[in-house]
């Protein structure tokens, strides 16, 4: 019994990593962007001249992370960076209209999904779920992995796809 238990968790785990693939797949191919990507631009997108640190803020992402994913957003000219009028120590984002247009493009990502539905859970079934996934993390070594609030098995600031990289 305790087998089948097992590999019943495994195939979820599984399906949950194969779902993840495709979502990106999907997004990486409406738009060329990785999940983090796209998160980032739409944070840029939402507020006018950000700045990378209410990004990294927001998003519980490093600052480095997000200068990293800045810089590629810049090289594909989906974002500008510009000093502040006031301090010009200060580095601010804005979405151009290429990157509009990629969000426009971006199909719903997984995690957005998921954020809909597990909100419309009892507060309890979270509660579980969380316990669940994080006892899942220990067992599998991962317990003390860093890790942002992401939906992807790729690292954060890799390069999209259609930058031929």
């Amino acid at each position: 019994m305790e087998a089948a238990i097992a590999n019943a968790t495994l195939k979820a785990l599984r399906r949950i990593l194969r779902a993840t693939d495709g979502g990106n797949r999907k997004l990486a191919a409406a738009t060329g962007l990785t999940p983090s990507q796209l998160l980032v631009l739409r944070e840029v997108e939402a507020r006018d001249e950000v700045t990378p640190g209410s990004i990294a803020q927001r998003l519980q992402f490093s600052h480095a992370t997000i200068t990293a994913i800045a810089d590629r957003l810049v090289d594909l000219g989906l974002v500008t960076r510009t000093r502040g009028e006031r301090d010009k120590r200060q580095i601010l984002l804005n979405a151009t209209a290429e990157g509009r247009q990629r969000l426009a493009d971006a199909p719903d990502m997984l995690q957005e999904i998921f954020a809909e539905r597990f909100a419309a859970l009892p507060m309890w079934e979270q509660a579980m779920i969380l316990a669940g996934t994080e006892r899942l993390a220990v067992i599998l070594g991962a317990g003390d992995l860093d890790a942002a609030p992401l939906l992807d098995t790729g690292i954060i600031d890799r390069t999209g796809v259609r930058d031929g990289q």
